[in-house]
């Protein structure tokens, strides 16, 4: 018989759900995975297990156990209506879960949520080696603070909406704003020299937006640059949900071939971690 492994992730507002059928033949088939939003964790755990258990026509008596992570899942004990619950630590979770959706045995992961996080990740066989790098504090809360501060704006889609309309030569100084010749060192002419380094009078809310989108992802995207180097590697997997953002996105596959790197955004990468849970019981 069939038996389901539950991946919860669980934010301060946002809680991530995912499981994976284990077949008999030792498969593990995803599920899709979903998020709801609450208040508080409590209601938002319980609010995801309902809604995906229900969905997917999952029985109790069908679920092996539950592997949780996350800040927030520490509200919960040792069971989920008596099923067995058991934390997973969430650096390991986002690398897994960074390898498992890119297909690869080695990558750097990079963790995009309110904050960012960098693994390394290598998988030998069945076994992982995952080793926390750091972080920065640039990531989706600084995008809705500061959007919030400069532009009045602070829901995601919004903010991205106005960063479509927005122009970066308004808000960023550029290697060719201060190379006369053009050729600095031979360096790229359109990369970034100082984020919003030559912001003018004339802004818009939709250039700052865009403004401060890219100076967020150009800050992740040079830490996993730099880590990258350091291990020999060329892959870089985003996942989290800064990855869902179109001028984030673009940002960093921008970067890409001028620091010869791959940046890869996998199919649901915003549930990197949580499946990367629900992966972690070996």
């Amino acid at each position: 018989m069939d038996r389901t492994v539950i991946g919860i992730d669980v934010g301060g507002t946002t809680t991530k759900i995912v499981g994976f059928r284990k077949t008999e033949d030792g498969q593990k088939l995803l599920i899709e995975p979903q998020f709801v939003r609450a208040t508080d964790p409590m209601t938002s755990i319980y609010g995801a297990f309902g809604k995906f258990t229900a969905q997917n026509g999952l029985e109790l008596s069908d679920i092996d156990k539950i592997l949780m992570t996350g800040a927030g899942s520490s509200v919960i004990g040792q069971s989920i209506y008596n099923l067995q619950c058991t934390s997973v630590p969430e650096f390991s979770s986002s690398g897994i879960g960074g390898l498992y959706l890119s297909g690869l045995s080695e990558a750097i992961v990079v963790s995009m949520g309110t904050g960012t996080a960098l693994v390394h990740a290598k998988k030998n066989g069945r076994k992982y080696d995952i080793k926390y790098l750091g972080g920065t504090g640039m990531g989706g809360g600084t995008l809705v603070g500061l959007s919030r501060r400069l532009i009045g704006v602070d829901t995601v889609e919004h903010i991205e909406q106005l960063c479509g309309e927005g122009d970066l030569d308004r808000v960023d100084l550029r290697i060719k704003d201060i190379s006369q010749t053009h050729t600095y060192h031979g360096i790229n002419e359109n990369l970034t020299a100082a984020n919003f380094g030559k912001l003018s009078d004339m802004a818009t809310n939709s250039d700052l937006a865009l403004g401060l989108a890219n100076m967020i992802a150009e800050t992740i995207a040079m830490l996993a640059i730099f880590a990258a180097r350091n291990y020999s590697l060329k892959n870089i997997v985003l996942i989290g949900n800064l990855t869902t953002i179109a001028p984030i996105r673009s940002a960093f596959l921008g970067l890409a071939d001028n620091f010869g790197v791959n940046f890869i955004i996998p199919e649901n990468s915003q549930f990197g971690t949580v499946i990367g849970a629900a992966l972690n019981e070996d």
